[in-house]
């Protein structure tokens, strides 16, 4: 056929086909396939995947891609990845995608990192990482063994586990290795806190004492204590330590001298847990920096003022009952912003500017879970049986680990939580180390540390 008598054809035959109904077109299009050839059928299928199969990330601007990829949820997005290459490029460097997907984890997000990529690289590591929580495989335990008696105090710091012990001895531990770095005689120890080159340990002898760990010499003596010492902390910077004890008074002291600046009383029943750290928020009481120092006992926290001067007074006492009828549990999180304390009533946090209680957490059972760490994303309790980790933003229980026949101890310090920075938000480098230490009856201390990831 020739082109013009082709060209008045395919017009005459174009102008019919539109007249027919949807129906009327299908069949003809069947038929007009049916009589169709190899190279025809090539033809049309070449044409309709350009006209049905249109790739719309690989058509649109870059930033429209992402928007449209902001709705899909990220176990969707990771499918998608496998449709091709140039899928997988584009929502791979979808950075606000995956930084989201972070974030809903609990992961912490470091806007300094500049690689788009990085960010699934993450999100993949964090998801293994939860499901680990979520399986109880993200732990495992050792044990450090070399005391004769109980040990009773335990303190971390940086990969360094020191105990303290009824054999009349103290020592410091690598946790990474579970070898034992510097062993000296001590008194027995109820309370124990260390740095580089020293220990002060608090004892059932009433009194607190500051040893030099590269030579096993006591550099300093603090007597003026009627009762066991139960907790210590200092600050060199201050030059002051501060001790909680069974007599129900704290006691400050000149950490370089030895002497009793003062006695704070107003406590009616054991104090066992001294805290001494900066105050991060401002309030009518105190600024921005300021040293603050809390005291507990069973039923109440007590916060004083403290620095280079000597006499303060009580600003602030909080109790959860008026009547005394609910203890406070000896174990407390104080970060200069929050106040944490766990009793049977669940698991307070007080406002530090306003003293306000800010809520209050009561998960299951919680009449017999303690508070460990406390942090801005995911709390660490434990019980008789398990280590939990609570994710604070939903106040549900996400992982729990068992826990051996531990020993009990009233005043909380014969256990301790490790590494505290991945309470704020795991980053997939926080997740490591030390998570749990408590003391055994066979006079082992066992420990629960974070697993490599799969």
């Amino acid at each position: 056929m020739e082109k013009k008598d082709f060209e008045a054809w395919l017009d005459n035959i174009s102008i019919t086909f539109l007249s027919l109904t949807d129906l009327q077109k299908n069949e003809t299009l069947d038929h007009l396939i049916s009589l169709s050839g190899a190279v025809q059928l090539r033809h049309l299928s070449n044409n309709l995947e350009i006209l049905l199969k249109r790739d719309f990330l690989k058509l649109l601007p870059l930033e429209l891609s992402f928007y449209l990829l902001k709705w899909l949820d990220p176990h969707t997005l990771l499918t998608c990845c496998l449709v091709s290459k140039q899928w997988n490029k584009v929502i791979s460097a979808c950075t606000e995608v995956w930084q989201t997907a972070c974030k809903n984890l609990g992961w912490q997000i470091d806007d300094s990192v500049q690689d788009a990529l990085h960010w699934k690289k993450v999100y993949l590591k964090a998801i293994l990482r939860m499901k680990q929580l979520k399986d109880h495989e993200a732990f495992e335990t050792s044990s450090l063994i070399g005391h004769s008696a109980r040990v009773y105090a335990l303190y971390y710091k940086d990969g360094l586990l020191c105990t303290g012990s009824d054999d009349l001895s103290a020592k410091l531990w690598d946790v990474s290795t579970g070898q034992c770095i510097y062993g000296i005689q001590t008194h027995t120890c109820a309370a124990v806190k260390f740095d580089e080159q020293k220990l002060v340990t608090g004892s059932f002898d009433n009194t607190v004492a500051c040893w030099e760990w590269s030579s096993g010499a006591k550099t300093q003596h603090f007597r003026g204590h009627t009762g066991a010492v139960f907790s210590v902390d200092y600050n060199d910077e201050l030059d002051i330590l501060v001790s909680g004890s069974a007599d129900f008074t704290v006691k400050v002291w000149a950490l370089s001298t030895g002497t009793c600046l003062n006695t704070l009383t107003g406590h009616t029943e054991w104090v066992t847990k001294v805290v001494l750290q900066k105050c991060k928020v401002k309030s009518l009481m105190h600024s921005p920096g300021d040293y603050i120092l809390l005291s507990a006992d069973k039923y109440e926290i007590k916060i004083w003022p403290i620095g280079r001067e000597i006499n303060c007074k009580c600003l602030k006492t909080l109790s959860v009952s008026e009547d005394r009828s609910i203890s406070l549990q000896p174990r407390l999180h104080f970060d200069g912003k929050y106040i944490v304390c766990s009793s049977a009533l669940g698991l307070y946090q007080w406002d530090f500017a306003s003293y306000d209680i800010l809520r209050v957490i009561k998960p299951p059972d919680f009449s017999n879970v303690s508070l460990l760490g406390f942090g801005e994303i995911f709390a660490l309790l434990f019980d008789n049986r398990y280590l939990y980790i609570m994710d604070l933003r939903t106040e549900k229980l996400i992982s729990r680990w068992p826990l051996p026949e531990y020993r009990k101890s009233k005043r909380g310090s014969s256990f301790l939580a490790g590494e505290m920075s991945w309470l704020n938000g795991l980053n997939g480098q926080n997740d490591m180390g030390l998570v749990f230490a408590t003391s055994m009856p066979d006079h082992s201390i066992h420990l629960v540390l974070w697993k490599e990831h799969g």
